[in-house]
């Protein structure tokens, strides 16, 4: 079989690159409802933007198969009096990480202005704290780059309270096989979907249930698949946590048995781990103690399915996250075992 880890890599580079914050995810879900129509599969947009590709299978039963492709980001909140920019929080990012990250400003005119996340005190031979203070959003500005000293200065330039800032992502694909950037959840988990889906449509193979692939676009701020079509159970595709006694590592395809929201389906956990078994695949079970998927959305939305939750193994989420194209392999393994 073609190993398809290139392909999804190159998916994933791309779209890491569109910007896509929760609230801002139009551009990518073009991208990728353009893909989607290339391979031939039947597609549509839900009213608040997720995009719905459906795969016809040989029974009636229906897997879902959920990623987000919304990410981390901020807005501006205001404009300060020397014309930088305070900004709000969209999602969870570990603000310290991005003390000295470059990101882009998007005026509601579709402009683009550059800048940099700051501290307040961001010289060490002007602040006695520029080490100490703490890094986050009251504690920090956004810088432009743009010769302006005032607020009406910067307000001139179209920047309002309410646009969006989106982060530098910074990927990096190594000799070694690690793959670093911002944003590998969830758009790694995405683009090996699509890997799934390229599979399918160049091998021509039909897979055993039929498949609803959900591509999310407000998983990070908890409501990405709180509304979605009818299927009989929901698999979330999302990174997997490494770190304090979790097995999983950055090469291997993580199985969710609970997070923060409970435990996930005890039957669908049996058959992910007999079909990684089967399969030879490099996987480890582990319970993530501060998390939710777009299964845990679906089930507080009222759907009466059955979930589960696996991804490829993430290491430092919400920071400067990194992942190994094993994981990426083992990932997209263990879906085309439970699918076919």
């Amino acid at each position: 079989m073609k190993n398809y880890t290139d392909d999804i890599l190159e998916i994933a580079k791309t779209i890491i690159n569109i910007p896509s914050p929760s609230g801002y995810t139009k551009e990518v879900i073009a991208y990728l409802q353009d893909v989607a129509q290339k391979y031939g599969f039947s597609n549509y947009l839900t009213k608040k933007g997720n995009l719905i590709i459906d795969v016809k299978g040989t029974d009636e039963y229906t897997v879902g198969l959920s990623g987000h492709v919304d990410t981390l980001g901020a807005m501006v909140r205001s404009i300060q009096s020397d014309g930088s920019l305070k900004f709000t929080t969209i999602g969870g990012p570990i603000w310290p990480t991005l003390d000295g990250e470059y990101c882009k400003i998007r005026t509601r005119l579709g402009k683009l202005y550059t800048g940099t996340f700051l501290s307040t005190s961001p010289a060490s031979h002007v602040f006695k704290d520029a080490s100490t203070k703490s890094r986050d959003p009251e504690n920090m500005v956004i810088r432009i780059d743009e010769v302006v000293t005032t607020q009406k200065e910067t307000k001139d330039l179209g920047i309002a309270a309410g646009d969006f800032v989106f982060f530098d992502p910074k990927t990096v694909i190594t000799d070694s096989g690690y793959i670093k950037s911002r944003f590998l959840d969830d758009k790694m988990s995405v683009s090996i979907l699509f890997g799934v889906l390229k599979y399918l449509y160049e091998t021509k193979t039909t897979p055993k249930h039929n498949l609803t692939f959900i591509i999310s676009t407000y998983e990070e701020v908890g409501h990405g698949a709180s509304y979605i079509p009818d299927v009989d159970e929901l698999i979330a595709v999302d990174m997997g946590c490494i770190g304090d006694d979790l097995s999983c590592t950055e090469r291997q395809v993580s199985i969710c048995c609970k997070d923060s929201s409970g435990p996930y389906d005890i039957d669908i956990v049996n058959r992910l781990v007999e079909a990684s078994i089967a399969g030879g695949i490099d996987y480890a079970t582990d319970i993530y103690p501060y998390y939710g998927s777009d299964v845990s959305a679906a089930l507080r939305g009222g759907k009466d399915i059955k979930g589960g939750l696996i991804g490829p193994g993430v290491h430092a989420s919400h920071g400067m996250e990194r992942t190994h194209r094993l994981a990426v392999e083992n990932t997209f393994n263990l879906l085309l075992q439970y699918i076919i």
